[in-house]
């Protein structure tokens, strides 16, 4: 009878085919639905817990950097002239400037939440220069937000007559209270 099997090509050509298509089920197939059923598994788990958006620590230290931020900017609004005006002058005659423009209150430069202060200064280019460094590193006066440098001339032409000023604005949060 096998004879007979082996004599009719058809029914080899058959069997043949059915054995490399096992053969080929067997070494890749398998596998491949095998790696789909486990994505199919992972995805529905990941549809299940999609509300991992709320991680405690990523806010608390994304908390801690704004509020850091934010006392760079802080300072108390009242107090202003007084105890930051002495500070900032202290500083300008260490390295010989003059303050020559203390801020004034104008609404232009006012917001409910920022208040911005322009103090201007007179003094040798790199005088200013090294003050305006001082000022961006003591805190608690407010964060620097601009600044201006004008030459200007008296009407005597000569370098005596000469004078470097220096703008600087100065942004500070008011205090809700």
């Amino acid at each position: 009878m096998l004879d007979k099997v082996l004599a009719n090509r058809r029914y080899v050509l058959i069997a043949a085919g059915f054995m490399l298509l096992f053969a080929c089920y067997e070494l890749a197939f398998k596998k491949t639905l095998e790696a789909w059923h486990i994505r199919q598994q992972l995805r529905a788990q990941m549809a299940q817990s999609a509300d991992l958006t709320y991680e405690p620590a990523y806010l608390e230290r994304k908390n801690r950097n704004l509020g850091k931020i934010l006392g760079l900017y802080k300072t108390d609004t009242a107090a202003f002239r007084s105890s930051i005006i002495s500070t900032i002058s202290s500083i300008a005659a260490r390295d010989q400037v003059k303050l020559t423009e203390v801020p004034t209150t104008d609404a232009l430069y006012r917001t409910p939440e920022f208040s911005i202060q322009k103090l201007t200064f007179q003094g040798d280019f790199f005088a200013l220069t090294r003050l305006l460094y001082e000022l961006q590193s003591t805190r608690g006066i407010g964060v620097i937000r601009s600044v201006d440098y004008k030459m200007s001339t008296d009407r005597v032409q000569n370098m005596r007559g000469r004078k470097t000023l220096m703008s600087v604005y100065l942004e500070t949060v008011n205090e809700v209270r």
